[in-house]
């Protein structure tokens, strides 16, 4: 998901994830090539489109999907503009920030309601809110928007910010040590060292993207029954994995070997249990979803924070129209 992790998720089987393709050409009777690119190494919080592949949804609705696989030096939205990739995973602060410097993209359905980044600390840390981090150093992603956003809500005047590493050693070592973690994953590398930890998640802070399936403006207008299709299927994909996660898990494990089922089920339960795909809905009505109103606040917070390109009408950045109704 465009983030730092353990060092050993770098070590996969990239050879196992080409069979890529670009442009709708068939590639059998009915079938149209897709390739979906993703924001990180396969990992299970891409367990929907996972689920989608193994168990053919994609080639029920005539789909050929093929998930290209993401990792710190693949720019993502890149790839969709390029055309290299028809589809792609990001946040939607990601893609405003993407059409205000003029690449031409449209989300088309939320793959995650709530956004798990934070900052995580430990269990019995005083840092209880992101106001108790003035005063201490915090790791992190150079450049990250939203931690902008955390210093300026919060006013954070006197943070020392160093560079995030790709792995919680430092977390372990030192008790004070405090950064960046995304809430289904780097808390399950502490525990394994004996360290319980809590997260302060950014959307719990008012800042709350949604994390998105997105394609082109082009293939919006040119093959709207293909992006309906392939929406269609992913939701369907993620609302299979959270009830069942071993089909997309085996599958995962063969892609990237550096994965454990310990670790692949704490990131699903973790899914589930902070609800960051399906939402607060218990009946499950706001998978895919997306809210303009949401939109609209997340394109006020990045102008305040003076992070944007160009002015630019954040309702051109999205679409309902594949999801109305879902």
């Amino acid at each position: 998901m465009g983030r730092f992790l353990p060092r050993v998720r770098k070590f996969l089987l990239m050879g196992a994830l080409c069979g890529l393709g670009c442009g709708h050409s068939a590639t059998a009777p009915g079938l149209t090539k897709i390739t979906l690119q993703a924001d990180w190494y396969p990992q299970p919080e891409h367990g929907g489109f996972y689920t989608a592949l193994v168990k053919d949804y994609y080639k029920d609705e005539g789909l050929d999907v093929a998930i290209q696989p993401g990792g710190p030096y693949v720019g993502v939205a890149q790839q969709v503009a390029s055309g290299s990739a028809q589809f792609g995973m990001a946040s939607s602060d990601q893609v405003l920030e993407a059409v205000s410097d003029g690449q031409p993209l449209m989300a088309v359905a939320a793959t995650m309601q709530m956004d798990p980044q934070g900052i995580m600390v430990r269990k019995d840390s005083p840092i209880r809110s992101f106001a108790d981090l003035n005063g201490h150093t915090v790791a992190i992603k150079t450049g990250s928007t939203w931690f902008q956003y955390i210093e300026k809500r919060f006013r954070l005047n006197n943070v020392h910010e160093v560079p995030a590493m790709m792995n919680v050693a430092n977390f372990v070592a030192d008790p004070q040590y405090i950064q960046q973690a995304f809430a289904t994953s780097e808390p399950f590398f502490a525990r394994q060292a004996g360290i319980e930890t809590r997260v302060l998640l950014t959307s719990d802070a008012g800042y709350s993207p949604y994390r998105v399936m997105f394609t082109t403006r082009e293939e919006v207008q040119q093959h709207p029954e293909i992006v309906a299709k392939f929406v269609r299927a992913s939701v369907k994909g993620w609302r299979d994995y959270l009830n069942d996660p071993a089909a997309a898990h085996a599958a995962i494990a063969k892609l990237n070997p550096a994965l454990n089922p310990e670790w692949m089920q704490f990131t699903w339960q973790k899914l589930r249990d902070g609800h960051f795909v399906a939402g607060d809905d218990p009946s499950g009505a706001q998978f895919g979803q997306m809210d303009p109103k949401r939109w609209a606040t997340m394109y006020e917070q990045l102008t305040d924070l003076k992070v944007l390109s160009n002015p630019i009408d954040p309702a051109t950045a999205y679409t309902l129209q594949f999801i109305q109704g879902k």
